[in-house]
């Protein structure tokens, strides 16, 4: 019998004291796709990091192909075919696409020379064995995210891939994109190439996996066939609790509106966008990539300036394209890219929720008040159960889920009337997902009115009053919540 292509037994790691990975024992074969599922903190991360040979364990064994690996370290994993593929992707952004394919390859050959043509003929023949067509001479800081992580899958397979682990791999991909995705990777597992499999998306996982390893606190709670799972009891495992998605209560009648659009445009991008927003109400906006949805998301906040239309808050008009302008009116805004647009990674958690209150508590000659405004903040980490052991820790140091919460924590003391919400569970774990959804709610229930931009169809069904669909920088359809199933809007948006 062919011995498993990875082994783990026992592995345990602890940090400061702090259990990581706790007698964590699975095996993947050649050409098996394998779930590692788990919410933040879950042991994921480190585990990812000992088999990339970048952390040791503390105890147990990891054997490839049947041989434990005394000290494993990069260079050892990488050569066993090992091949991790991160968030960020870790390619050269001023390179080609050839040369963030064959580099890797170039150098694990010891390739003194740069030989062009050789390079593009190893990054043709590899894009071709996934069945992608992307420009060999364009800068891959052009292309777009999907077409990014592709080029990281095909930089793996040239270096002779035997197992890609990807981290969270559709996180800022559209549903089309996923769809691409996941049957790269069927093709991969096809070819006797292992996947081990990181997503929060629950469909996806059991959608393209034959086996799942949960983890919780560092331990695993759970292993089997992937159809022995759905996806309650694969949340139950991963949370420990029923985490379950209630619709949005009715809205009350003649509830007023609080935010008028009409004919909102820009050439190019959306045209004659109108709608209404009422007190209370959770308003979706669905659309596919390209459809203006984003665009439309940064103009109600005036990080776009549209060229016709108004746009008006309790009556009043709000000048077009000035953020500042705004926020000072009354409207939030949450962006997709919390890391880069949303959050100052260095700074404390506190200051990153304060920042937008210090005119709030200045004293006379520009003095703060930093009693009430720490004060204040606290109150803010607490109402929103943001698990922040040092509120002065930076908070790039907090999961998806916690930051995400300081974004809305630092709006929330800012008092909005409305606040539009661009991708609000975007890369964060089931559980926090849920407890998002609830804030949602809550929000609703105190008379905001929200707007929430996703393409996670399931997200927009559980948490919206209406859904608007947009495609081609238009509405074309409003849709009363509770309406339309899940595949139905998939079919609107596709068609």
């Amino acid at each position: 019998m062919t011995a498993p292509l990875v082994t783990l037994d026992g592995v345990t790691k602890t940090y400061a004291g702090i259990t990581a990975l706790d007698g964590v024992g699975f095996s993947i074969a050649a050409g098996e796709a394998v779930c590692l599922a788990g919410e933040n903190g879950s042991g994921k991360s480190t585990l990812i990091k000992i088999l990339a040979g970048v952390e040791r364990p503390d105890r147990g064994t990891i054997a490839f192909s049947g041989a434990v690996q005394g000290a494993l370290t990069p260079r050892v994993s990488t050569d066993a075919g090992i091949k991790v593929i991160f968030q960020d992707f870790s390619l050269f952004p001023n390179l080609s696409v050839a040369e963030n394919i064959a580099m890797t390859a170039e150098m694990g050959a010891g390739a003194r020379l740069v030989r062009h043509g050789r390079i593009r003929d190893t990054a043709r023949l590899t894009l071709d064995r996934i069945g992608v067509d992307i420009p060999l001479d364009a800068a891959v800081e052009t292309l777009s995210v999907a077409h990014k992580q592709l080029v990281a899958i095909a930089r793996a397979l040239a270096t002779d891939a035997k197992l890609i682990i990807m981290d969270e791999p559709t996180t800022t991909l559209t549903e089309r994109e996923v769809r691409s995705l996941l049957a790269i990777i069927r093709l991969l597992k096809a070819d006797g190439v292992a996947v081990l499999f990181v997503s929060h998306k629950l469909a996806e996982v059991l959608e393209v996996c034959e086996h799942v390893v949960v983890l919780r606190n560092g331990a695993k709670v759970a292993e089997g066939p992937a159809d022995q799972f759905d996806a309650a009891s694969l949340t139950l495992h991963m949370t420990g609790r029923a985490v379950g998605e209630t619709p949005p209560a009715p809205l009350p009648p003649g509830a007023p509106v609080l935010l008028q659009v009409e004919a909102l445009a820009k050439p190019g991008v959306f045209d004659d966008v109108t709608f209404a927003l009422r007190a209370g109400e959770v308003l979706g906006v669905a659309g596919l990539l390209g459809s203006g949805r984003t665009a439309l998301a940064k103009a109600l906040f005036g990080l776009v300036a549209p060229e016709a239309g108004t746009i008006r808050l309790d009556g009043r008009p709000v000048p077009l394209g000035d953020p500042i302008a705004a926020a000072a009116a009354g409207i939030g805004y949450v962006p997709e890219d919390r890391l880069t647009e949303g959050l100052f990674l260095t700074q404390s958690i506190a200051r990153n929720i304060a920042i937008g209150r210090l005119d709030a508590h200045a004293r006379g000659g520009g003095v703060l008040d930093l009693s009430a405004l720490w004060g204040e903040t606290r109150d803010w980490l607490k109402r929103l159960a943001v698990k922040a052991p040092d509120p002065e820790a930076a908070v790039r140091s907090l999961s998806g889920g916690n930051q995400q919460r300081v974004v809305l924590a630092r709006w929330m003391a800012r008092g909005p009337r409305v606040l539009v919400l661009n991708g609000p569970s975007v890369g964060v774990d089931v559980g926090s997902k849920a407890e998002i959804h609830g804030i949602i709610a809550d929000l609703a229930a105190q008379g905001l009115g929200v707007i929430v931009i996703s393409d996670d169809l399931p997200e927009l069904m559980a948490t919206c009053h209406r859904i608007l669909v947009m495609k081609g920088g238009r509405m074309v359809e409003d849709l009363p919540g509770g309406s339309v199933t899940t595949d139905g809007l998939a079919h609107r948006l596709a068609s």
